[in-house]
């Protein structure tokens, strides 16, 4: 993968030779302090020949601008100020990323035609600038051809802005947030013979050296547990299940915590109700859920959070082996609920409804999370704009709603209730896996529901924004990350030194 960028904040001076990064106001308007470096107005030529208007995330490339040391100047627009919005930033940092090639040194000054951009708007620059760096290439040997240098190093960036030490300081804590980020993408990317359950696992448990109480449960102990709906899907791989427990005790002693849960399903073929083989290589990604929730452990543990919160991973591969579960089986859940296995490729749900009541009877926390790639009929809904919302309380839904405007990774809530309910209703046991292709968004969704109790409880299904997402400034990859920055955003508004 690629180098991440190194990133440093310096007072406003006027650059001397190098890339510059400067930021355009609407109608391609620069501040007289991004034009101290430009004698001889190349930037608002070259702005009125290419018609750059300075629109949000725009780019305008000057290569070696006369009257200048500079090897280039890239201009990168920032909107109208009246309708810039929180998350912005994040963008504009991206696509200044993504004009710059491996190796390269520049300066960025943050300096907009309404004035200097304030400390929070340094910050998601820089955030949006390492974001954007994140590349799948591990497994190439050939990266560019033969005639270019591909080991070049990493990006090197200074952000000139109104108050560095206050920026420094800031990133010290966002970065950290960045790093989950890339951290979840890489697990969803990672290919299932290489990311196995016990591999999904090691890495977790490495979380230990950033202060994170790591547990790990193997079959024996699960078995002991009653996990029988989870062990289910596991049964027909090689390849033994863990649950990995993750404890940040950041907030106040005795304290009760907040979850989240995530499904870890490495690769799913759909067992014995097999998946066709066209597309079935993204099922390596059918973690998104979990790979959040670990980004997100890896987040809150690099920021010191003021919490007490608990991430559980569900980690499993569905295989269609001679010992896998057939259709028409009955498993018995920690719960004590029993399920009619239906569908072996509605499994996701087998495997959260162990972990969300395993949850609720040990740690009784405030409210609780799951986050699954858990039906396609989302995408039919949704698209890949936004994350499916469901949930049994509207202070934690409205949160949630809150936290995803703020860092554009959107959530969009959809109903829950009796009638849906029934549908899952099974004539041989509690309940059945599914509730056919009506609604199946809503159903998969009622189906946890019985295993949440009173707990206020909250369920995101992630299948169109955790993989195969369309690309944007931040993002270039398949892996999304998404997820991380929007429960971190959740925690640290709401649920931070007491609060909720």
């Amino acid at each position: 993968m690629s180098l991440r960028p190194e990133i440093r904040f310096a007072p406003f001076s006027t650059p001397t030779e190098g890339c510059v990064i400067l930021l355009a106001g609407e109608g391609g308007v620069f501040s007289e302090r991004a034009k101290e470096g430009d004698p001889d107005s190349a930037l608002d030529r070259a702005a009125a020949e290419m018609k750059f208007k300075g629109k949000l995330a725009g780019k305008l490339d000057i290569l070696v601008p006369g009257g200048t040391n500079y090897s280039r100047i890239v201009a990168i627009g920032v909107g109208p100020a009246d309708k810039r919005q929180e998350h912005d930033f994040i963008r504009i940092g991206g696509a200044a990323y993504a004009a710059l090639r491996a190796g390269q040194s520049a300066t960025a000054v943050l300096d907009a035609p309404d004035g200097p951009c304030s400390t929070d708007e340094v910050v998601r620059f820089a955030m949006g600038f390492f974001m954007r760096s994140y590349s799948f290439d591990t497994y190439k040997t050939k990266k560019k051809s033969d005639d270019e240098d591909n080991d070049e190093g990493a990006v090197k960036l200074t952000i000139q802005c109104d108050d560095p030490d206050a920026a420094t300081a800031s990133w010290k804590s966002h970065m950290g947030v960045a790093e989950g980020v890339l951290a979840a993408r890489e697990v969803v990317d990672l290919p299932a013979n290489v990311l196995g359950p016990v591999e999904f696992a090691d890495k977790a448990e490495k979380l230990s050296e950033k202060g994170v109480e790591v547990e790990i449960l193997g079959w024996k102990e699960m078995e002991e547990l009653g996990m029988g709906a989870l062990l289910g899907v596991s049964q027909g791989s090689e390849r033994p299940p863990r649950l990995v427990v993750m404890r940040w005790n950041g907030g106040a002693e005795g304290e009760k915590p907040v979850a989240f849960i995530g499904k870890g399903v490495v690769f799913d073929t759909g067992g014995i109700s097999i998946k066709p083989a066209g597309g079935m290589e993204d099922m390596k990604g059918d973690m998104g859920g979990a790979a959040a929730v670990y980004g997100l452990m890896h987040a809150l543990s690099a920021r010191k959070a003021k919490a007490n919160v608990v991430g559980v991973i569900g980690l499993v591969e569905n295989m269609p082996d001679g010992k896998a579960q057939r259709p028409g089986d009955i498993v018995t859940s920690m719960s004590g609920q029993t399920i009619e296995v239906i569908n072996t490729d509605a499994e996701g749900r087998l495997v959260l409804g162990d972990a969300l009541h395993y949850v609720r009877d040990r740690f009784d926390p405030k409210f609780m999370i799951d986050l699954a790639t858990l039906t396609g009929a989302v995408i039919i809904a949704l698209g890949n704009e936004y994350a499916g919302l469901f949930s049994n309380d509207d202070d934690l839904a409205g949160h949630l709603m809150a936290a995803g405007e703020k860092t554009n990774e959107k959530v969009w809530r959809l109903p829950l209730g009796d009638a849906y309910d029934k549908l899952i209703d099974s004539k041989n046991a509690d309940m059945k896996n599914t509730g056919g292709r009506p609604a199946g968004s809503i159903t998969a969704a009622q189906f946890l529901k019985r295993f949440v109790g009173e707990t206020p409880w909250a369920h995101l299904d992630v299948a169109g924004t955790a993989m195969g997402s369309p690309k944007n400034e931040i993002s270039s990859g398949w892996a999304s990350g998404f997820g991380v920055r929007l429960l971190d955003r959740l925690v640290r508004d709401n649920y931070e030194d007491g609060e909720a």
